[in-house]
């Protein structure tokens, strides 16, 4: 009798895994208690796996060998609290696909940058020539790759949510580059919980793997003797300098590895700011134990581009510049975002808050000329800096936001979309968010283009 597998939810990690459960002769179920998209809807009709949507059937669930749930989908819910109730195991999608792998994974978490790290260590393993893949938390599914094409090295993003479904999950480099408080409300509001998440990452390693962190951030830094690390451990640092790992000055990046140092200019990084600095020392220590030449990693960094959504510039008018950072969605995403920058900000922030404390922003009073409140419900914001800011305007429109942003500011100056906060108040999340921000920039920008056209003649 064939094992039976299912998956809850049908997103892009569900699908993938369904289809190569299929394709390694599982008998396949999918579960999503909403409405599946119909690309995914045709890709599991084509391979005959049968699905249901908008419910959770109890007995086509619960008879399953094992359950493959999407990240998103929390432990409290009914049918994963009753399938737990009868022992059935519940996995993740990276947990299934790294089963059918025989390349070595780089997995890379963190609460902030770890989408700008995956990016710009796949960008340099990819430049250098290496076979690689792409996936996690960003881009395609693991799984859904695996069933056409393996690869020699996979760079991984891994979320907490993701984490918490590993059981024998084993990556040969390992990153953890910051913790702050965020997604409490899954982790029963317990921030030890959350870090106890992110540590576990490390749990699978041994002496032949690498752990790489970030000793310097607060909560890493409290918590780091309370874990064994069989793997062999390296350090991120600005303050010292490890025997062995990276850190930064102003001349450069410095890898100490092997007893050997290699240097590595500031000016070949595309991203700017010191947390992108974090992001870069550990992009570049992954590739030297990747076997990556010095003037490989050198010749592919001024290449990078800066992923969407996170501090992207998107053109800049008049030499005002605006940058969409729509990605921030918590406060200390936007503590990195205000001090990336010295000229003066006009701070566009507002959404569905998720408990921000916003006295860790308290920066605002050195750099930022202006606030604007973009979100149904801007009290909390306008409440706290209403006496460390000069000038705060409100708007539910992204249109008179940018608008709003480039009356306000002159040249040298940003427009900063920097959210602090979740979407789902004015838009579908938050890319949607950035591409709203990025379309009402080249309205302005025509508008301003025609204005002076019809001015010339």
């Amino acid at each position: 009798m064939k094992r039976r597998i299912i998956i809850l939810g049908a997103g892009e990690s569900g699908t993938g895994a369904a289809l190569l459960a299929k394709a390694k002769g599982y008998d396949v179920f999918v579960s999503d208690f909403g409405i599946i998209n119909e690309a995914n809807k045709a890709k599991l009709v084509q391979a005959e796996i049968p699905f249901e949507e908008g419910k959770h059937t109890e007995e086509l669930i619960l008879n399953a060998h094992k359950i493959i749930k999407s990240p998103g989908i929390a432990t409290s819910v009914e049918i994963v609290q009753k399938a737990f109730a009868k022992n059935i195991p519940l996995i993740d999608e990276l947990e299934f696909a790294s089963k059918y792998t025989k390349g070595k994974i780089i997995a890379i978490t963190g609460t902030n940058g770890k989408s700008t790290t995956t990016m710009l260590t796949y960008h340099i393993l990819k430049e250098a020539g290496l076979s690689v893949g792409l996936g996690g938390n960003i881009g395609k599914s693991m799984a859904g790759q695996l069933i056409s094409q393996d690869y020699d090295w996979w760079v991984l993003e891994c979320s907490s949510f993701q984490i918490d479904g590993f059981v024998d999950f084993k990556p040969h480099i390992a990153l953890l580059l910051n913790i702050t408080p965020d997604h409490l409300d899954r982790y029963d509001y317990k921030v030890e919980n959350y870090v106890a998440s992110k540590f576990s990452l490390f749990k699978n390693q041994d002496k032949a793997d690498y752990a790489l962190l970030y000793t310097e951030d607060n909560l890493i830094k409290a918590n780091l003797a309370k874990h064994q690390f069989a793997s062999k451990l390296l350090e991120l640092k600005f303050e010292d300098i490890p025997y062995e790992g990276a850190y930064a000055n102003p001349s450069g990046i410095i890898i100490n590895l092997n007893e050997q140092r290699h240097t590595f200019s500031q000016d070949l990084l595309t991203i700017k700011g010191k947390h992108n600095q974090t992001n870069a020392m550990a992009s570049i220590l992954t590739s030297k134990l990747a076997k990556i030449k010095n003037e490989r990693i050198a010749d592919s960094l001024p290449k990078f581009k800066s992923i969407q959504h996170r501090l992207e510039s998107v053109g800049s008018i008049h030499g005002i510049e605006f940058i969409n950072d729509s990605k921030a969605t918590n406060v200390d995403a936007v503590y990195y975002a205000l001090d990336a920058f010295t000229r003066p900000i006009i701070w566009i922030v507002g959404g569905v808050d998720k408990g921000n404390d916003y006295s860790q922003l308290d920066v605002v009073s050195t750099n930022v000329k202006a606030i604007i409140c973009l979100g149904k419900d801007n009290t909390k914001i306008k409440e706290h800096f209403k006496n460390r800011c000069p000038i705060i305007e409100e708007t539910q429109s992204m249109e008179e936001a940018v608008k709003m942003g480039y009356k306000l500011s002159k040249d040298r100056e940003i427009v900063l979309l920097s959210p602090a906060c979740a979407s789902f108040d004015l838009y579908k999340n938050y890319e949607d968010r950035g591409n709203q921000f990025r379309l009402a920039f080249q309205l302005l920008e025509r508008e301003i283009e025609l204005k002076k056209l019809s001015q010339s003649c």
